[in-house]
């Protein structure tokens, strides 16, 4: 039978109910109390009443705590058991919430499609002029490591004659960045199958880096968000993601002066850049939320991941040990080159222009959204 609107309104009419039936007994048990000691009973008897007095309260406030426990504990029950959203009318055993990325075979019993389930996620946003690149990236993952393409430059076909790209889930569509891209494809009900999720970018040296070490290294220290170590020979932004020689993980660094107001947040810590995080089931679950549908570059992203990882100093680090090299191929900043709406002059600085502005809105919404919180939670009295 489906949880209908007047089942679940049956079900708080019965909460209420046992509210006023618990606070009726309050009522009279202070009630009987009073009279008994107040009223013309013989001193002994009264005194006796005394001494009981302590140990009957206590068996009372026991039942009010469990009656309440109780209470809370049908509601939640309640509140978890309710179905997904559009399938009220469907039976509870039919309805399946998730889903997973796993391609299937046309022909035989399903039970027996999987040969291996990957245990995590690799998505790379690429344009055919990096394909060498992105093949020598993909040649570090195991079987264990679901790959998905996300084509920018709508070049699709041209990456068959990889044998792993027979395997790979590729989606298509031009002049999109790999945050459009995230949210749209990578909800977390569809990758909630995968334990970490990894959203690179399509220019990394990967010669230095294990992806099975690194995972051990993630698990041994407890990184929900993290990304390897940046080898500083082609220049750095953050000290924070630069790879220390003599450790496996850093969670913490020190910035240029003034820049952090905290040593315990951004960018000092609680930090990994966008160009290739690594996020845990539940962290990318946070992480997806926080993506604006229209701010596709991810600008200022990477300063408020301490949201989805807390605590932050603690959750978030970066991988020395299993170590990169970002290549900086500028492949999007000259996608506004073929747009004829754009004066050649500006067709390279475009893109890095919508970079500056997504950030500045990122900033303002963020700024927005916590003050209106803030005073919803005051007007609750929390």
């Amino acid at each position: 039978m489906a949880f209908t609107p007047r089942r679940r309104n049956q079900v708080f009419a019965q909460g209420s109910e046992d509210v006023t039936s618990w606070q009726r007994a309050s009522e009279c048990s202070i009630m009987i109390w009073t009279l008994l000691l107040c009223s013309g009973f013989p001193r002994r008897r009264v005194e006796t009443i005394k001494s009981l007095a302590p140990h009957v309260l206590g068996v009372f406030v026991g039942i009010i705590v469990g009656i309440t426990f109780m209470k809370d504990s049908e509601d939640a029950v309640n509140c978890s058991s309710l179905p997904p959203r559009g399938s009220e009318h469907l039976p509870r055993g039919i309805v399946v919430p998730l889903t997973d990325l796993y391609p299937r075979r046309l022909w035989g019993k399903p039970e027996e499609d999987l040969l291996i389930k990957p245990k995590y996620l690799l998505t790379l946003t690429v344009g055919i002029k990096q394909k060498d690149f992105v093949n020598e990236c993909v040649q570090k993952f195991s079987k264990d490591w679901q790959i998905v393409l996300f084509h920018y430059d709508g070049k699709v076909s041209e990456w068959d004659e990889f044998e792993w790209a027979k395997y790979a889930i590729r989606i298509s569509t031009p002049k999109q960045a790999k945050w459009w891209y995230a949210k749209r494809f990578l909800h977390p009900d569809v990758v909630e199958a995968y334990d970490y999720i990894f959203i690179w970018d399509e220019d990394l040296d990967l010669q230095h880096f294990d992806a099975e070490k690194y995972m051990e290294l993630v698990k041994k220290y407890g990184l929900e968000i993290s990304q390897p170590g940046l080898e500083p020979d082609r220049g750095l932004t953050w000290e924070m993601t630069k790879r220390l020689g003599n450790s496996d993980v850093h969670k913490n660094t020190t910035e240029k002066a003034g820049w952090c107001s905290d040593p315990q947040l951004p960018p000092c810590a609680g930090f990994v850049e966008i160009m290739a995080p690594v996020f845990s089931r539940s962290a990318w679950r946070c992480v997806w939320h926080m993506i604006q549908n229209d701010l596709i570059h991810g600008w200022g992203l990477d300063m408020e991941l301490k949201r989805c990882a807390l605590p932050a100093h603690d959750k978030i680090g970066v991988v020395d040990a299993q170590w990169i090299r970002h290549r900086v191929v500028l492949s999007l900043n000259s996608s506004g080159a073929e747009d004829p709406a754009l004066p050649k002059w500006t067709s390279v600085t475009s893109v890095r222009d919508r970079c500056r502005y997504e950030w500045e809105e990122f900033k303002k919404r963020l700024k927005l959204a916590d003050e209106e919180e803030k005073a919803r939670l005051s007007r609750a009295g929390v």
